[in-house]
């Protein structure tokens, strides 16, 4: 077994290695980390290099991968992308669900033949708050892909990222997201981190290494300790949670978090309640 297996299956460093497919968004929601928008600097992975990355990771020890961005559905590469990582190691695609309606959603089929699980972002019960801070319509374009995608067989998640939540308001959203087919241990409802654009908003909570867990998260510009570490705003990447800036081999950064995650005492990074 090597060092990284078994760090994995002691919990000392997270099973999943986190892909920033690309930076740039159809849309430029309040809080968003790597501040994208239509007009964001891509800082692309090829697909390439993201197939690449998940033959290394599952040699490496790890068990499952993350590809997150800005909008990774915005590629046409990127569903053929998907299937063949899920070949190597289970996949989980973090997507705004704005891009799925007609022809679009046929799209995804292949998805539902392999080992590949969706993650939409739906932040509010009620449209008109949910939208404030992302975009006009949103909330109904993603309670519809919810439905459509789950019809395709695809496994999908639900990530609520709220600053603040009344219980009355969290029961609402719980109500819906269960409605919508989605299974309990699929929604996740978590606190916007103050990084990126939430910053500028003045949104969120202050996290640093001791909040966050270890998970090795590989960028165009390099290698970071979690997928909140390679935030950008205004364009300029931040560098506090950076691990190294060599990613090839994969080994390297694996190293260097595993070396780091060592010195932490058990359940650290559990205080802000964003695992």
């Amino acid at each position: 077994m090597s060092a990284i297996a078994a760090a994995v299956d002691e919990g000392v460093i997270s099973e999943r290695v986190w892909l920033y497919a690309h930076y740039d968004c159809n849309l430029a929601c309040a809080y968003c980390l790597t501040g994208s928008s239509p007009t964001s600097r891509p800082r692309q992975l090829t697909p390439e290099r993201m197939l690449d990355l998940a033959r290394q990771a599952s040699e490496q020890g790890f068990r499952s991968m993350g590809v997150t961005g800005g909008e990774p559905f915005l590629r046409p590469w990127m569903v053929q992308t998907l299937v063949a990582m899920a070949a190597e190691l289970p996949v989980l695609a973090l997507s705004n669900a704005t891009l799925f309606g007609g022809r679009k959603l046929q799209y995804l089929r292949p998805l539902a033949r392999a080992d590949v699980a969706l993650q939409f972002s739906l932040d509010r019960a009620e449209p008109e708050t949910n939208d404030a801070s992302r975009a006009r319509g949103n909330h109904r374009k993603v309670v519809r892909a919810i439905a459509d995608v789950l019809g395709l067989g695809i496994r999908v998640r639900v990530a609520s990222t709220v600053d603040e939540l009344a219980d009355d308001e969290r029961a609402q959203l719980v109500e819906l997201v269960r409605s919508l087919g989605v299974a309990e241990d699929d929604h996740i409802i978590r606190p916007i981190v103050k990084r990126g654009r939430a910053v500028a908003q003045a949104l969120g909570l202050q996290a640093s290494v001791h909040d966050l867990r270890p998970e090795l998260t590989i960028s165009a510009d390099g290698a970071f300790w979690g997928p909140f570490g390679p935030t950008v705003a205004d364009e300029i990447l931040d560098t506090d949670l950076l691990l190294c800036r060599r990613t090839s081999p994969l080994s390297v950064p694996a190293g260097r978090l595993l070396a780091l995650a060592k010195g932490l005492p058990d359940g650290h990074d559990s205080t802000l309640g964003i695992r």
